[in-house]
């Protein structure tokens, strides 16, 4: 047996590859294009880690297939290195970022290399380099232009450990999302960008799309869309009316109080005396005062709280459905930045309310029946949510289920004048300043005459500055702001003396758009070429993580769909992304996430040395579900060490003149399955059928034309060992240049068949049809499948699309 060696044979082909440009992606090629898109990394570590090594193979795998299907496959790879990863690692080493950044970058490119990763190096970017971030300040001046950039001092996040403020988005669960501490609040003049403004197309977007269900909800639910309506409440003995604003206005004749936010203005009135109250001003000015030192993030937690505090103004307010008389409570759980600082209590059907009516003893009044026909009133917490039920006690609502009651009493308040609809979202402008050195300077200049004038285009970029002390400040202000020489300038507009902003962009300004640099890498007069970009845009699939389905997909389409407006990108591709996929992750061997106090961590690069690159990319892929969770486990590493082995030995010294009969049956069938598998991202299945195939057909003769055909399955997996049996066997050119096998259907020909069903990106089952059955024959036995139906949920089926003998495809 042939020992395979492969050391030497990684180095034999890494230095041919090296020398070709077998995977550059030319313009306006003949071929139909392809644009695979793999998220660029932070350079924040010395070496790749296993998240970068297994999303890039799963990426390297299906862009491969794709070449050798005969498209022209754009592939490139770049790095996101602007920001607090990059930072904070250089602050941890004790070196200057630019450096660390260069170190890493250098590093990294290595890596990917010598991991077979076939990417376009011709078209590589780098956000640090000021021929990349003039266009990234070209977007923010044109922001601004345009209305949707602007600056203010309001409370924002501020990361006490990174020392700069934070976006809503990156602050989960009450900490920073990039370093975990406790997020707090501090007043701070701060840019401002209105992504608001484009929520509804942000949704309304997503029909242009292909995208997995859950990256689509995970887009919609941030946004979070919902009709409202404001009711008005007058206040007995006043002129003065509470407007309250509420998704649930079916439950208001189960409205017992009224709760306001320390900040609303009928407070000061209750304090200065304008509103007469018989409660006590002082205790009202001591809540009040005691509640306006808490965070707001403080105060967000409370709303979870089961305990709830507050003060009875004294006054009443009226509901004009029923006439009933509510107290109005101030309370620090409700925000004035949340509706209009106003929320009608209905203990009944809302858990923060039962809590409040609990602790005042207040009445709890149901007007929902839920499905026991139990109307009472309720004492458990856990029975006051519903989300279906039908109308009692509620008058000319009764009968109704609550859906339809909603309509109902929204259309009557707005009749009679007491109410009116409003859309509301939970998306929030984005904070777009960050208090730090590195990054990507805002192009604005602050002239006392003038006001915030842009940097004009033709002085763009503006460059970041060299520094000594690059180090975050506890000011407020970025390091920037002690470089006099830089800070002081002149107004482009009127040539007075003026200052420039030292505030920095955020992580996400500069990979905003950084698929559209890679169509055109060194165009120095525009973001990249419009006939370039009309050749290659959309993006046919995006493939990252799930953690970057909110806050990076959301910002990126965002400033696409701007750049849309302004022209510059094709008008016939409204949105960037056509499909996105998410990965898993990969755990340690003890079933944690890696970290280097745990002792779990699995270095690539070590693997790859000690196994082989080939073994590490099949094992990757061969662990589990692409999407799913695994734990790293080093027997299962080396049971594919030595299929490879067996693989190589096979077919490097069994070939024979003719295939036995049942090989050959054995081998198509394999062709079929490994196709449809790698274009479903179903990595582990196409791994998993390759080893049973190698099983079936070890021992028995192989000829020359199903033994390349096996080699060419294996190449996107194991490219270099594929390369070198390619050349073994006297395959023509390069294995990964040659064209993708197809399928014997004489040789497969069977009475039945069993086709995956994909929906929305993921498969969703298999159905058995007759071998000979028709589109609508397959559309038939599709749709009467159980969990089709579950799936589909009676929406409406867009595309139906199937590939004869192969897979059903459903896009809703």
């Amino acid at each position: 047996m042939n020992p395979y060696d492969f050391k030497k044979v990684e180095k034999k082909w890494r230095d041919t590859w090296a020398s070709s440009d077998m995977f550059h992606a030319p313009d306006f090629d003949k071929r139909k294009k392809f644009y695979c898109l793999v998220e660029f990394p932070y350079p924040s570590g010395k070496g790749l880690h296993i998240g970068h090594a297994f999303t890039i193979t799963g990426a390297d795998v299906f862009a491969r297939k794709k070449r050798m299907d005969g498209y022209n496959v754009l592939f490139p790879m770049g790095w996101d290195a602007f920001g607090l990863p990059a930072e904070n690692y250089a602050i941890k080493k004790g070196v200057h970022p630019a450096k660390t950044t260069k170190d890493i970058t250098d590093n990294y490119r290595k890596e990917m290399k010598e991991l077979a990763f076939s990417f376009d190096w011709d078209r590589e970017v780098n956000t640090t380099d000021p021929d990349y971030y003039k266009w990234t300040q070209w977007i923010f001046v044109n922001l601004f232009e345009k209305g949707l950039a602007y600056k203010e001092e309001k409370p924002i996040n501020w990361c006490p450990s990174c020392k700069t403020g934070l976006a809503n988005e990156e602050v989960v669960n009450g900490k920073c999302e990039r370093c975990g501490a406790e997020v707090s609040k501090r007043n701070l003049s701060q840019w401002v960008v209105k992504i608001t403004d484009y929520a509804d197309r942000l949704i309304d977007g997503l029909e242009e799309t292909d995208f997995i269900e859950k990256v689509k909800t995970a887009q919609v639910n941030w946004i979070d869309r919902k009709e409202w309506i404001d009711i008005s409440y007058p206040v007995e003995g006043t002129d003065e009316k509470i407007v309250v604003a509420t998704t649930r206005p079916d439950t208001n004749f189960g409205a017992t109080f009224v709760v306001i936010a320390p900040e609303h203005p009928l407070v000061q009135k209750l304090l200065d005396g304008t509103v007469k109250t018989n409660a006590s001003v002082d205790t009202i000015k001591e809540y009040v005062s005691a509640s306006l030192k808490k965070s707001e993030l403080d105060r967000q937690k409370e709303v979870e709280s089961m305990s709830k505090t507050g003060v009875d103004t004294g006054i009443v307010a009226v509901n004009q459905l029923n006439g009933a008389k509510m107290p109005v409570f101030i309370t620090d759980f409700v925000l004035m930045s949340v509706g209009t600082g106003a929320v009608v209590g209905v203990p009944g059907h809302d858990i923060r309310d039962f809590d409040f009516a609990k602790t005042f003893d207040l009445p709890v009044i149901r007007v929902v029946m839920g499905g026991d026909g139990d109307v009472s009133l309720i004492t458990k917490r856990e029975q006051v949510q519903e989300e279906e039920g039908t109308m009692v006690n509620s008058e000319f609502l009764d009968g109704m289920d609550i859906h339809e009651a909603t309509k109902a009493i929204m259309d009557y308040l707005e009749e009679k004048g007491w109410g009116k609809r409003s859309i509301r979202y939970h998306l929030r402008d984005w904070i777009f300043s960050r208090q730090h050195y590195w990054g990507e300077p805002i192009p604005m200049i602050n002239c006392p005459k003038c006001g915030w004038v842009p940097v004009p285009e033709k002085d763009l970029p503006v460059k970041l500055p060299e520094v000594e002390n690059y180090e975050p400040t506890d000011t407020g202000e970025s390091p920037l702001a002690n470089i006099s020489e830089w800070v002081n300038t002149v107004c482009p507009k009127c040539g007075a003396p003026a200052t420039r902003e030292t505030d920095t962009m955020p992580n996400w300004a500069g990979s905003d758009w950084y698929f559209l640099r890679y169509i055109d890498s060194k165009n120095s007069d525009s973001i990249a070429d419009m006939k370039r970009m009309k050749y290659w845009m959309p993006v046919d699939v995006y493939i990252g993580g799930d953690e970057h389905n909110t806050l990076h997909l959301l910002y990126s389409r965002f400033i696409y769909q701007f750049l849309w407006d302004l022209g510059a990108v094709p008008k016939d591709v409204p949105e960037p992304y056509y499909r996105r996929m998410s990965h898993g992750v990969i755990l340690g061997p003890d079933g944690q996430r890696m970290s280097k106090s745990r002792g779990n961590v699995v270095v690539p690069d070590k693997i790859a040395g000690k196994y082989g690159v080939d073994a590490f990319r099949t094992y990757v892929m061969f662990m589990g579900p692409f999407e799913s969770t695994m734990a790293w486990n080093d027997n299962a590493l080396k049971g594919v060490e030595r299929f490879l082995s067996r693989f190589y030995a096979c077919i490097s010294e069994k070939v024979a003149d003719k295939s036995d009969p049942q090989v050959k049956s054995h081998v198509h069938k394999v062709i079929e399955k490994v196709s449809s598998d790698i274009d479903t991202f179903q990595f582990n299945t196409a791994v998993a059928s390759m080893m049973e195939t190698l099983n079936a057909i070890e021992g028995k003769s192989i000829g020359k034309d199903e033994a390349l055909a096996l080699i060419q399955l294996i190449a996107p997996f194991a490219p270099y060992m594929a390369e070198e049996l390619w050349e073994i066997l006297g395959g023509s050119g390069s294995i990964h240049a040659s064209p993708w096998p197809e399928a014997d259907t004489s040789v497969l020909k069977e009475d039945t068949i069993t086709l995956p069903i994909q929906i929305n990106g993921k498969i969703r089952g298999r159905v058995e049809v007759a071998s000979d059955a028709t589109e609508d024959d397959v559309r038939e036995a599709v749709m009467a499948q159980e969990n089709v139906k579950t799936t589909l949920d009676g929406k409406d089926t867009k595309k139906f699309i199937y590939v004869p003998g192969r897979i059903v495809t459903l896009v809703v």
